[in-house]
This record gives structure tokens, C-alpha cells and sequence, in this order.
């Protein structure tokens, strides 16, 4: 693997096959880049081993063992990287799809005087059929259990916000939902209204586009949701009664201190999945925040490292990649040598590239510096 990192690919080839069309889908804070996650995968595993992620995020590592023909285990606490990570898992028929969008398209009108009720930001950014269609949306699609429902609601939530004509939404940006207040002073600021568009039209296309190549060749892969405190515990115990095979590789990136809020900053995204019209900076766990408190986010990393290693065989390679800034970088290193002592250590660092979102950096107020990561890769001796 090359130690600069791997740049990303052309899109006329990143977009040539039905890995290309869904490996990407959706925005996403602290992903991995696809080519990078491909290069550590083939580097340390084999066909038939199994990987494991316990910070799974929009499920990038547990893609790239999926389909690489080997089985990939992922957890992840946030509804949204869960909705990402398992649309590209288990991509439904595109009939299927299809099929509940017009579902949708026949629900809508049911939705008028539910629209009509929204606060006023909903009114400011969608126009009245596109706020009929959302609320739809969240009615009617099961995307926790339902392939296809799951599929199509990841779709849409791509398309959430974002650029005018690229978009459902008023302009705004679409890696991060902002404050409703701040939204609807800027649109009347700049005399900005909702445009007039046609949701299942709009999305139709968007449809078409993801299904160009087909769906990708998964094999064995999940990501769960749930806390990786817990859940680690009940895979443990599989492993333990021979219904599991044990992880010979640990890919992952936990949370990085102070730098984001994957609830409040994705807070319009996560309404439609049926969490609350207004974005709060607290949600029902513990994990919900920016992991502002040092002591708790080196105990969580050490936790889900300690509650990890029985899931993972004797000879298993631990690669993490983490933030490069003092604090999330020690506590990070910390943990890792305290659970895996016996391994050996390499360091790789890594500028961020100027694709990557730089964003979180500049509001933690991180030195330029430190606008870099790091790979902490743990070896057998």
C-alpha cells in the first residue's frame, strides 16, 4: 500500500461500476475514502476472512470486505450511517424501488394539512409538495427493516439539501443541515425561496442514475445499529458458541475530540428518519455529542478496543486511523497499546487531502498544522 494514501479516483471511473455508483452514497463526516479502505482490506486479509469495524460510520470498511469476497461486521450508533452503510449492503431491486416511490407519490397528498403545520424553516426550504412528500416519507418507509424502503430513503436523503437544481431543498450546503434560525434570516437576506420541484421526478432520475450498473456483489456483510459498548458483548458471545468466525482484521476510525456533532449537524437528515424539527445538541445516548471531555472519549476507545479483542483472532491487525491533533491522537494511542500490547506499532501520517471536509477542524480552532491524520497500525511481532 503506498504510505502518501491513495488520491482519489477519476470519477469516469470511480462511477463505472455498480461498486462505483454505491460505495460513496451519502455525506458523511470523518469517511474513509473508498480507495483507501480497498488498499487495507486486500493488504492485511484474505478471501473468506472477516473484518470488523466498531465504528462503522457510513460502513466504507465493511464495503470494501464485502466486495472483496470477504465477511465484514459493522456497529454504528447514528441512525443515518446506519441507513448509509446498509443501503449499499443490501441494495434493493430496483423494481422494488421503484415501486415505493410511486407508493409515495400516491401518499403525498395525504400530508397537506401536516405540511402545512411544519415550522416555518420547512416552509422557507421546501416548497409545499416537496414537504408533503417528505412527510410521506417518514410515514411510510420502514428503513430499518426493509431493503428497498431503506434503499429509496437513502437516496433522498442525499438529495435532502443542498445546492438549488441539485437538490429538494433552498440553497444550502449539503454535508451539514444549519441552524433553522440562521437558514431562513440568509434565504430572506438573499430573497431566496423554495424551488418548485417535482420530488418524484427529481428522484426518479436520481434512481436511475444509482442503478445504471446494477447492484454491487455484497456477500456476507451487516452493519448493525446499536452501541458497540453492548453490542460487542453479544458478538463476543457468538464467537464464543461457534456462530461467528473471528475478525482478522479491525479497520476503523473512532470519534476525534471536540470536532463535530454527527446529531445536531445532521440534524435535518435525521428529522426524516422520525427524530425531532429542531436540531438539539442532545440526544437519548451518551455518544451523541462532540466528545468534548477527554477522560470520556479515551474510556469509550478503550472500551470498544477491550471489548473488541475477543472477537478477533491472535494475529489479527488492528489499523485505525485517527485525527493527528494532540489529544484525540494520544488517547487514541493510548488505548490501543493498553489493549494490544503484545503487537508492534507503525505510524503513517497523512495530509488531509483538499477533497477531504475540513470544516470540524476550523471550529475546534486546531493549529494548520494539524489539518493531517494518522494511521496507527498494530502487528503481530
Amino acid at each position: 500500500m503506498n504510505q502518501q494514501g491513495n488520491p482519489p479516483m477519476p470519477s469516469r471511473q470511480r462511477y463505472g461500476s455498480a461498486k462505483g455508483r454505491w460505495a460513496g452514497i451519502g455525506p458523511y463526516y470523518a469517511m474513509f475514502p473508498t480507495a483507501f479502505a480497498d488498499a487495507v482490506v486486500e493488504e492485511y486479509t484474505q478471501p473468506g476472512d472477516a473484518v470488523l469495524d466498531p465504528f462503522a460510520g457510513r460502513g466504507t470498511a465493511i464495503f470494501s470486505a464485502a466486495v472483496q469476497d470477504r465477511s465484514g461486521t459493522g456497529i454504528e450508533i447514528n441512525p443515518l450511517g446506519y441507513v448509509y452503510a446498509n443501503a449499499k449492503l443490501k441494495v434493493g431491486e430496483y423494481t422494488a424501488v421503484v415501486r415505493r416511490l410511486e407508493d409515495l407519490a400516491k401518499e403525498a397528498g395525504r400530508y397537506r394539512e401536516s405540511a402545512n403545520a411544519l415550522p416555518e424553516f420547512f416552509h422557507s426550504c421546501y416548497s409545499t409538495r416537496v414537504r408533503e412528500f417528505l412527510l410521506a416519507v417518514r410515514e411510510n418507509l420502514d428503513w430499518r427493516r426493509k431493503h428497498a424502503d431503506r434503499t429509496l430513503v437513502a437516496i433522498i436523503l442525499v438529495s435532502l439539501h443542498g445546492k438549488i437544481g441539485q437538490s429538494l431543498s433552498n440553497q444550502m450546503r449539503q454535508s451539514t443541515a444549519m441552524s433553522p434560525d440562521y437558514c431562513v434570516a440568509w434565504w430572506r437576506k438573499n430573497r431566496m425561496s423554495p424551488p418548485d420541484v417535482d420530488p418524484v421526478e427529481f428522484l426518479g432520475k436520481r434512481i436511475t442514475w444509482r442503478y445504471v450498473h446494477g447492484r454491487p456483489q455484497t456477500g456476507n456483510a451487516n452493519v448493525f445499529l446499536a452501541d458497540s459498548t453492548q453490542k460487542l458483548l453479544s458478538l463476543a458471545r457468538e464467537v464464543r458458541e461457534g456462530k461467528r468466525a473471528k475478525a482478522r482484521l479491525l479497520l476503523t476510525s473512532p470519534p476525534y475530540h471536540n470536532v463535530t456533532n454527527y446529531y445536531y449537524d445532521q440534524w435535518l437528515r435525521l428529522w426524516l428518519l422520525g427524530g425531532p424539527e429542531r436540531p438539539t445538541a442532545r440526544t437519548s445516548n451518551r455518544y451523541g455529542g462532540k466528545f468534548s471531555n477527554s477522560h470520556h472519549h479515551l474510556q469509550l476507545i478503550d472500551q470498544i478496543l477491550s471489548k473488541s479483542k475477543p472477537i478477533l483472532t491472535e494475529d489479527a491487525v488492528i489499523y485505525v486511523r485517527t485525527d493527528r491533533r494532540e489529544l484525540t491522537y494520544r488517547n487514541t494511542l493510548e488505548a490501543l497499546v493498553r489493549n494490544f500490547p503484545e503487537k508492534s506499532l507503525t505510524e503513517i501520517s497523512h495530509p488531509l487531502h483538499p477533497d477531504r471536509q475540513l470544516k470540524p477542524y476550523s471550529r475546534g480552532g486546531a493549529p494548520k498544522q494539524a489539518n493531517c491524520e494518522v494511521d496507527l497500525i498494530l502487528q503481530p511481532r
